[in-house]
């Protein structure tokens, strides 16, 4: 039996590949299915299935594509309610992989629709626990409120889970491997390690989750200061659960302009130091400069699902891989444009005065848009209003405008798309970014 684990750092997801005697079966995949293929070749193996362990919130899976790629079977629980041909794959239920033994246990918490998955061969156990057990935690329990075939209270899941693990894992071996799909970073749990497996005997020992407890101590615990939830995880739930297209030829739609200028909202990826020397009127800037920022998460909490918006690159061959990034989650149908500049139609950003603000730090409103967690360890600035980044364009009426705007985070990546959106709302004040230079202030 071998296990591949494909990561996908933007958004701390693990995807596996599980081969034998020329078959392979791929689990929780993510929306690019090249990869798998690729190792699929490599192995000389047949993908006979692709197994999602519940319909993912924070990414669109590839499972659709696979099977109309492949013909391979798609499997998930039958609760998952799904809009597309599958194989119901639940408790009882088991499929050969090569001669590797794939079973099912359902283990609802994090969904109501979750399973693990079990491989079993010559004595040897691997669990591929999708977002129900993590390293070192379990899966948050507050996501399906409002979306999928089954949706299910907080309580309710966060009840469920408990039952999972105090239930569901026990007649497994110390030694059973465990593969999650995500690790640090990722917004389905609050305490992830970044290790990126374990073993069964490992969780049990060092996992609060499986430490003695009440029911309503483990509910107490799981439901306190769960991270923000973006505005696409409902959407992502959905479209999982519908199907999603071909990535091929859903980003293929896109059309690309160049030396061009648009109106309307305007996601400008570039680096924030060229953002702000020129860029068109009202734009956004949420950087997708390094392969690992984390601008996924921030393009689908700022920018709302279904939302139309153009895009901002650099330079041409930039577009292919800035699609592939927003159709991640799912949005690319919103892109209506991708273009590079036209120069004669740039504004530029307010320039701070750092000394300027150190000494005289009252004559600006200062907002503070670190997430709530960040905000409870301590201010930098305890006159700074507090609105997470999430929330900001929702909020800005909040801040007012008598003074210049001064904008900050915890190390300069989310102030840059702050200060823009502040930038955009308001024509009659200046907005700065205080940028990395926050550091100076801790």
């Amino acid at each position: 039996m071998e296990i591949k684990q494909f990561e996908y750092k933007p958004l701390a997801h693990y995807s596996y590949a599980i081969v034998d005697n020329g078959e392979m079966a791929v689990i929780d995949p993510e929306r690019d299915p090249m990869q798998y293929y690729a190792f699929a070749q490599e192995h000389e193996a047949k993908i006979v299935a692709v197994i999602e362990t519940h319909p993912h919130a924070d990414f669109i899976s590839s499972h659709l594509q696979i099977h109309k790629e492949t013909g391979a079977s798609i499997y998930h629980s039958k609760d998952l309610g799904a809009d597309y041909n599958y194989e119901p794959f639940d408790e009882g239920q088991h499929i050969m992989v090569g001669d590797i033994k794939v079973s099912a246990l359902n283990t609802p918490g994090h969904s109501p629709d979750s399973i693990t998955v079990v491989a079993e061969k010559d004595g040897k156990t691997a669990l591929f626990t999708g977002d129900t057990l993590f390293i070192g935690d379990v899966g948050r329990p507050d996501l399906r409120e409002k979306a999928g075939n089954m949706t299910a209270k907080r309580q309710e899941l966060a009840e469920m889970m408990y039952h999972s693990i105090q239930n569901k894992f026990k007649d497994l071996p110390d030694g059973a491997l465990v593969y999650p799909a995500h690790g640090a970073g990722s917004l389905c749990g609050k305490n992830l390690s970044s290790d990126n497996s374990s073993t069964l005997g490992n969780e049990r020992m060092g996992n609060w989750a499986f430490k003695p407890q009440s029911k309503e101590e483990f509910v107490n615990t799981l439901l306190d200061s769960q991270p923000f939830i973006p505005s696409y995880f409902g959407f992502d739930v959905d479209t999982n659960r519908k199907g999603p297209e071909n990535l091929r030829t859903s980003i293929a739609q896109v059309p690309l302009k160049l030396n061009t200028s648009i109106n309307g909202l305007i996601v400008d990826v570039r680096d924030e130091t060229e953002f702000k020397k020129g860029h068109l009127p009202g734009s956004i800037n949420i950087m997708a400069v390094s392969e690992n920022s984390k601008f996924e998460t921030w393009l689908g909490a700022i920018i709302n699902p279904e939302e139309p918006f153009s895009l901002v690159v650099e330079k041409p061959s930039d577009a292919e891989r800035i699609l592939k990034r927003v159709a991640k989650i799912g949005y690319e149908k919103q892109v209506k444009l991708v273009l590079t500049l036209d120069e004669s139609a740039l504004v530029q950003s307010d320039k701070l005065d750092l000394t300027h603000f150190k000494n005289n730090p009252n004559e600006y409103t200062i907002v503070d848009i670190r997430n709530q967690s960040e905000i409870e360890e301590g201010k930098y600035f305890e006159s700074a209003l507090t609105i997470p980044l999430n929330d900001l364009r929702s909020s800005s009426t909040q801040i007012p405008k008598n003074k210049p705007i001064i904008v900050h985070c915890a190390g300069g990546y989310r102030s840059s798309a702050g200060s823009s959106i502040l930038e955009s709302l308001n024509e009659n004040v200046q907005v700065y970014d205080l940028g990395d230079n926050i550091n100076d202030f801790k």
